[in-house]
């Protein structure tokens, strides 16, 4: 069965597609990153990215909250890169390049994973690591050993190998429990920026968020934004091997989403490891599908 038409109430897939209103007043990228062989939990990441923008159908143009319609941002769908097959090593040059040529054209890119193996490729896209920042959103480091190769688990020791500061990241989310000793060394001995999901709880996101942008916009230029949807409550993201109970909820990586998106700095968003084939009720691939939502209305606030 069709969804119901109503010319009032237009679909955010509708503008995924191309429709705008008018001139617009910026430009957004999207681009699906469908790597999923370095998950250390085999799954199928390599559908999500036409899971969440299927799931868009179900969500409308206008932002209740600031009173602007996210059509006035023109948004080019990039489609898919052919890295479905592709182990992360391999999958590498593509999606850095295809971020790199994204952002000569567009105010900001959101990647579609895909698992967390892209966030590797997607920072290096953005140039010079020594002016790159990156903003986890996570349950985990993703701080593992990279000694046997790129894997979802991690991106984040990778980029350190390469020159990323580690007091341009900040970590957000991260959970007891869901990680190990060895690996908070590393971000300690690093300076990498640990705020558990506690002092999510305690502070709000809003706050917290503001916190880590502004503690980055000084020492750099650009920003990452890596949106691991494992950062949630096991209830909230069923289509997450990662999650686990006590996580955030989606209400607090909405906010999360929308702030980093009015942030001029912040260039890339990727929102990964989600795997559709475990998901309840849709209900991790909607909320993805809002924070691309959420990160685009705070994208058109930096024209407003």
């Amino acid at each position: 069965m069709s969804l119901f038409a109503d010319v009032n109430w237009p679909r955010a897939s509708k503008w995924l597609a191309g429709e705008t209103l008018g001139k617009p007043a910026g430009r957004l990228a999207v681009i699906g990153a469908p790597v999923a062989l370095g998950s250390v939990t085999p799954g199928r990441c390599d559908l999500a990215p036409a899971a969440i923008r299927k799931a868009l159908e179900r969500f409308s143009t206008y932002d209740l909250e600031s009173r602007l319609d996210v059509r006035a941002l023109r948004v080019e769908d990039r489609g898919d890169l052919g890295v479905a097959a592709l182990p992360p090593e391999q999958a590498f040059e593509p999606v850095r390049d295809a971020v790199a040529a994204a952002l000569t054209q567009a105010e900001a890119v959101v990647l579609l994973g895909g698992d967390n193996s892209i966030t590797l490729p997607g920072v290096h896209g953005m140039g010079d690591l020594k002016r790159c920042g990156l903003l986890t959103l996570d349950a985990h480091f993703d701080l593992r050993s990279i000694r046997n190769g790129l894997t979802n688990g991690n991106p984040v020791r990778a980029l350190l190998r390469d020159g990323l500061p580690g007091s341009n990241i900040v970590q957000i989310g991260i959970q007891s429990f869901a990680n190990s000793e060895a690996y908070a060394q590393v971000a300690r001995v690093n300076g990498i920026e640990v705020i558990p999901a506690s002092r999510v709880y305690a502070g709000g996101m809003g706050y917290v968020v503001e916190q880590a942008l502004f503690h980055l916009e000084k020492a750099v230029d650009r920003i990452y934004v890596d949106l691991d949807l494992d950062v949630l409550d096991r209830s909230y993201a069923p289509a997450c091997p990662g999650s686990r109970p006590g996580g955030l909820a989606p209400h607090h990586i909405r906010q999360a989403a929308r702030v980093c998106g009015a942030h001029p700095k912040v260039r890339v968003m990727d929102l990964v490891e989600i795997d559709p084939e475990r998901d309840i009720a849709s209900c991790t691939v909607l909320a993805a599908a809002a924070c691309l939502l959420e990160f685009s209305a705070g994208v058109l606030k930096r024209f407003s």
